[in-house]
């Protein structure tokens, strides 16, 4: 048994944070478990759709500007080991604040063949940490006598 290769396998798949990956023209190519989970499309749903599936569209521009240049240049602002956090969309138009990483799928030739990434669904610990800040900043606020 090829133990590498079946624990990629399994963790690609069942996962429980999203993995996805897209190619170069930013269609989805890999959707797993997770994916389904935190967005609420099913595999089937979401592979062959855009990454719009996904992106606020007040976002998108932003984007797909960055998008490009990284498959223009092979290069990310994002180095090894660099947490994105952004918010997301799910099927039914709620929002979803994500963590993730991502890794640009270059062929062994040289060039880039897409991105994938590695999402976290970190809403609850997001909407936690507002709260606690706006308590904070209310308990700050003189108050009338």
């Amino acid at each position: 048994m090829d133990i590498p290769r079946v624990l990629a396998r399994s963790l690609l798949i069942a996962a429980s944070d999203a993995i996805i990956a897209a190619d170069r023209d930013g269609v989805i190519r890999f959707w797993n478990k997770g994916a389904e989970r935190i967005f609420q499309y099913a595999e089937s749903e979401a592979i062959g759709r855009s990454l719009d599936l996904i992106i606020p569209e007040r976002l998108r521009a932003r984007h797909w500007s960055a998008w490009g240049n990284v498959m223009q240049t092979g290069r990310s602002r994002y180095g090894e080991g660099d947490v994105l956090a952004v918010p997301g969309t799910r099927r039914d138009g709620t929002r979803v604040s994500l963590e993730f990483a991502i890794v640009l799928l270059t062929y062994e030739a040289g060039g880039i063949g897409g991105v994938g990434a590695i999402m976290r669904d970190v809403t609850a610990r997001f909407e936690e940490l507002r709260d606690l800040r706006r308590k904070l900043a209310s308990a700050g606020e003189p108050r009338d006598r």
